[in-house]
């Protein structure tokens, strides 16, 4: 077996769906095993999918364990080479995993590798490739300066904004929503720190696998979608919760010994939970503002797919405008346009990938996978995304 894959799903089951179909895509010139491990989801995921996705294998729990602990406990069923470890938000392209794999054989002292990844809307997601965070790195991250010198080894150290975003380089810390790792660094590490509920444990599990001796790579020329914020809202109480928590977490357990250094960066967790929380208040439901207003929608699909997607749509404010049997051309779009529906099956989802960067501002996007039932879309990182299906 070459490689195994792990998703730990919680309530996501649309996502967890569109994800499934475009990973035995990527499956199929390879030997691969997928593993989903649902954490109690409340959402009847397993009436959705275990039916139709007879290759996958599901551990349903009767407890949320936790992302690290869900994510360990798959690994006595992997018996791959590699593992990755895959959020259940995200489209893979058809050669994603023949190109991580391909890259882990040629790469002496490859630990692990992350991708380059990018939102719903194509923008690119700067937590693909991070350093390990220090005071003077938080302190710029939290005042902006990272923000006005993205390109700077000084002001955007954070985010290792001084690598180029599509070129292939040695990184500190890798994303836990794409992370692929060998089954020898699986041994040495053990795997996620189970302490880690959720968020931190991918940049505690990145930093022990450097002290291993291993390397950590970014792949930069392999991109995938991650819609972010579906199990939980970036701005919600949880999320807070949560992400500063396992910051301290990380400081406590990695920095004991520079007490200096640990006391600046318990200082800017801290200014950073309360700004959070005094922000917390602006959560926005992008269902709401899709239930709402008329959106007036542009459909590139193949001719067999109209029928199944018209039928998604039927009773919603969607209203197409335009279908497009040919080609992705972006320009045959109006001005009016609120929405773009981008259907995997005539084209792949490689080239819907890559063509996002061309897409009109300000458009909602839903993606659409072949056998699929429902459409998902999130132009919002930091919120909910949106989904449309009739089951």
């Amino acid at each position: 077996m070459q490689l195994s894959i792990i998703i730990v799903n919680y309530n996501v089951k649309y996502f967890l769906e569109h994800c499934l179909l475009s990973v035995l895509k990527a499956c199929s010139n390879i030997n691969a095993e997928i593993i989903v491990v649902d954490n109690n989801s409340t959402d009847d995921s397993k009436v959705y999918l275990e039916q139709r996705f007879n290759a996958v294998k599901f551990l349903w729990n009767s407890d949320n364990i936790g992302f690290a602990k869900a994510n360990n406990s798959a690994l006595k069923y992997a018996s791959g080479e590699y593992i990755l470890f895959l959020n259940p938000d995200t489209i893979v392209p058809e050669d994603c995993f023949t190109k991580c794999l391909d890259f882990f054989e040629k790469t002496k002292n490859c630990g692990a590798l992350g991708v380059r990844m990018v939102d719903g809307a194509g923008n690119f997601l700067s937590e693909s490739k991070r350093c390990l965070p220090t005071p003077l790195s938080g302190f710029f991250k939290m005042f902006g300066f990272a923000k006005f010198f993205p390109n700077s080894k000084i002001f955007s150290n954070y985010y290792a904004g001084y690598l180029p975003e599509n070129e292939n380089n040695k990184v500190d810390v890798l994303a836990g929503a794409f992370m692929m790792l060998g089954k020898n660094t699986i041994e040495k590490t053990k795997g996620f720190d189970e302490d880690f509920f959720m968020y931190g444990e991918d940049i505690d599990l990145s930093y022990r696998i450097t002290k291993a001796g291993l390397q950590n790579y970014y792949i930069g020329e392999v991109s995938i979608i991650h819609f972010k914020g579906e199990s939980t809202q970036k701005k919600s109480a949880s999320y807070i919760l949560n992400f500063y928590g396992a910051t301290k977490l990380f400081i406590d357990k990695h920095y004991k010994q520079n007490k200096i250094t640990r006391f600046f960066l318990k200082f800017f967790v801290f200014i950073g939970e309360l700004i959070a929380k005094i922000r917390s208040n602006t959560i926005i439901n992008v269902n709401d503002k899709y239930a709402k207003k008329e959106q007036n929608t542009f459909v590139f699909c193949s001719k067999n797919q109209k029928e199944n997607i018209g039928k998604l749509l039927d009773n919603t404010n969607f209203n197409v405008v335009q279908y497009f049997f040919d080609d992705l051309n972006f320009e045959k779009t109006d001005k009016n346009l609120n929405t773009i529906i981008l259907a995997e099956g005539f084209y792949t989802n490689k080239i819907i990938i890559e063509q996002l960067a061309y897409l009109p501002k300000k458009s909602m996007v839903l993606f659409y996978q072949s056998n699929a039932l429902s459409l998902i879309g999130s132009n919002n990182k930091n919120t909910k995304g949106i989904f449309v299906a009739n089951v």
